[in-house]
């Protein structure tokens, strides 16, 4: 980053936040940021330092806050605060205010508002084209979020704790920066913020982790909050390389069958370390899942109790049939997981993932799709083409994995030539006259930025080639014969 920050006045944990935020490259000078605050003193502090840092960064701010009505006026005087805060500060502010339904279980509510806030988030950011959304976890929410899983008996993944980016998107720059060390900063500056009363019942486990056991294990290992966040910085590091490891043996040892469903051999399992086994069965589980989720470690261990049995066997896992042959280890669709044709044929709701270069047969459409990273000057004939039959993107603005799947409701694109203008895949098909049985067979080609293509109908333009790209993905299909839908 070639910007120079002049914060030598600053308080330190300026400091610590711009040196976490070079180190991991999460953000650029000049990008628009949306800023979740719930006015605690985290997301207060983090808003008050991007805010010191705007100036000198050309950052654009737009604070989202979210009010469940779950407190009653509690919840209003949030809402109240933070809409001071941004006035204050000039800075736009949206307010969403979710409906959850309250059900037994206060862990599975505060679940559900997660979902909802990331989702809208990511929504929010969209529309608004935000380029990165920030959220103030600390160093101690990092802890507790360690010790979480600890106790919920969690693999190396768990135990790794946050990522300072989570789906190239969201960032947390404080993750470095201890709570001490925010109240600290809060109160020389004098800036205020909201106390939230639900963080003092002893309900929620994450409340009694801070309140009770980590006031105990620091008395045992003074500093315990930075020990556990050093600890996570190294299983993280080991973590991502094993994820490397699994990554090369699924590729090269998983059947992706034109059905969707998933096979390998069972003698070649059997002889992959146990650590490689329990993650190439997280990654299948993982693959077959429609919204891409990471299965439990129980729900792991019970595959592989099945896969280690001398018989053959079944066991039904999140809308997939693991089945144990003689030879092979399949992981089959279940009927609910496929949509049908007039015709009575059925296609898959699978997701693929594209290891580059990729041929993905898609039976949908019947059309083979071609994947692959090329220099701009190799690209030039496909840059000419502008057929249904091509799409070309800057291979720089996109990120890994690259998934292959059938459109989901609520999926939403940035069509060419609407000038950054979102719209739902849903009002894109209608207007396109694009009857339901046929979007259900359309493939889209998918990074972590969100939907690149719809295959033979429209591209969205936020990772279109330009004329400082230097490489492209280009993106070619191949119909069979009778081949129907797209292309």
């Amino acid at each position: 980053m070639a910007v120079a920050t002049t914060t030598r006045s600053r308080h330190p944990v300026l400091h610590g936040m711009v040196r976490t935020i070079r180190d991991h490259q999460l953000f650029e000078p000049g990008q628009h940021l949306l800023v979740a605050v719930s006015g605690g003193p985290d997301s207060v502090a983090l808003l008050s330092l991007l805010t010191a840092l705007a100036p000198a960064w050309h950052l654009t701010l737009t604070v989202v806050h979210f009010n469940y009505g779950l407190r009653g006026t509690e919840s209003d005087a949030d809402e109240a605060f933070v809409a001071a805060l941004c006035r204050e500060r000039g800075i736009s502010l949206v307010v969403q205010r979710p409906v959850l339904t309250k059900r037994r279980g206060a862990a599975s509510l505060q679940a559900r508002a997660r979902t909802a806030r990331y989702r809208a988030m990511a929504d929010l950011a969209d529309d608004i084209r935000a380029d990165r959304i920030v959220t103030g976890h600390t160093a101690n929410d990092q802890a507790e979020t360690v010790l979480l899983w600890l106790l919920r008996g969690a693999g190396l993944t768990g135990l790794s704790g946050m990522r300072f980016i989570r789906n190239q998107r969201i960032i947390r720059p404080l993750l470095e920066i201890t709570r001490h060390d925010v109240l600290d900063y809060l109160k020389r500056e004098g800036v205020r913020y909201r106390e939230d009363s639900s963080n003092a019942t002893s309900l929620y486990r994450r409340n009694r982790i801070r309140r009770e056991l980590l006031p105990v294990m620091e008395q045992i290992a003074p500093a315990i909050v930075r020990r556990l966040e050093r600890q996570s910085h190294v299983l993280r590091a080991d973590d991502e390389y094993l994820e490397e490891i699994v990554d090369h043996v699924y590729r090269s040892t998983v059947i992706v069958e034109p059905s969707g469903n998933q096979r390998f051999e069972r003698q070649m399992f059997a002889r992959l370390p146990a650590a490689l086994q329990r993650r190439l069965v997280r990654r299948s589980l993982r693959a077959g899942d429609p919204e891409g989720r990471a299965p439990s470690l129980r729900t792991v261990e019970n595959v592989l109790r099945l896969v280690a049995g001398k018989s053959k066997g079944m066991l039904s896992v999140r809308g997939l049939d693991v089945i144990t042959e003689c030879e092979w280890i399949v992981l089959r669709l279940t009927p609910q997981r496929t949509v049908s044709s007039p015709s009575g044929q059925s296609f898959p709701t699978v997701t693929v993932p594209i290891s580059l270069p990729a041929t993905v047969y898609w039976p949908g459409t019947r059309q083979q799709i071609h994947v692959q990273v090329m220099t701009k000057q190799a690209a030039a004939p496909w840059l000419k083409q502008g057929t249904p039959d091509c799409a070309v993107f800057d291979a720089d603005r996109l990120s890994a994995p690259l998934i292959i799947r059938a459109w989901q409701a609520g999926d939403r694109i940035h069509p060419r030539g609407m000038r950054g203008k979102r719209k739902k895949l849903q009002d894109l098909f209608t207007d396109m006259k694009v009857s339901r049985d046929e979007r259900s067979r359309i493939p889209l080609i998918v990074a972590p930025e969100g939907i690149l293509w719809v295959v033979g109908r429209r591209q969205d333009e936020r990772c279109a080639v330009g004329k400082d790209t230097r490489r492209c993905l280009v993106v070619t299909v191949q119909s069979k014969a009778g081949s129907e839908g797209a292309g």
